[in-house]
């Protein structure tokens, strides 16, 4: 399961019912896109140094996918249907999106806009 970064901040909040999403997730992943969007939010936290230790044991035992080049060809074809569709949303996303369709798993997230990707499996909480 690839952890949207609200995901991520639930996860660091300690959010039970997440928790119990994840627990027998056969693999945790993050990605990139997600980290830089947790930390810019760290920059406006109160408890930003609690959090940035947290975030970074985590980061030390899940898995941190990274957009590369064989990435790009999912990211154009979801950037490309959602426009053609009409519906399109946050590039950030459809990055996470094309490592989710990438390497093949769901992602973990709030963001209903996640349901309008077609081949990606929203899970959530």
């Amino acid at each position: 399961m690839i952890l949207d970064t609200n995901a991520l901040s639930a996860l660091a909040a300690r959010d039970e019912a997440l928790i119990e999403v994840i627990r027998e997730a056969p693999r945790v992943a993050v990605t990139l896109i997600s980290v830089g969007e947790f930390e810019f939010g760290l920059r406006q936290s109160r408890q930003k140094s609690a959090l940035e230790k947290w975030v970074q044991a985590f980061l030390a035992r899940a898995d941190l996918l990274l957009p590369d080049r064989e990435t790009v060809p999912f990211y154009a074809e979801i950037r490309s249907q959602l426009k053609a569709a009409g519906t399109p949303i946050p590039a950030n996303d459809c990055w996470i999106a094309a490592l989710a369709r990438q390497h093949k798993m769901p992602v973990v997230s709030r963001d209903h806009h996640c349901d309008l990707v077609k081949g990606v499996r929203r899970v959530g909480w």
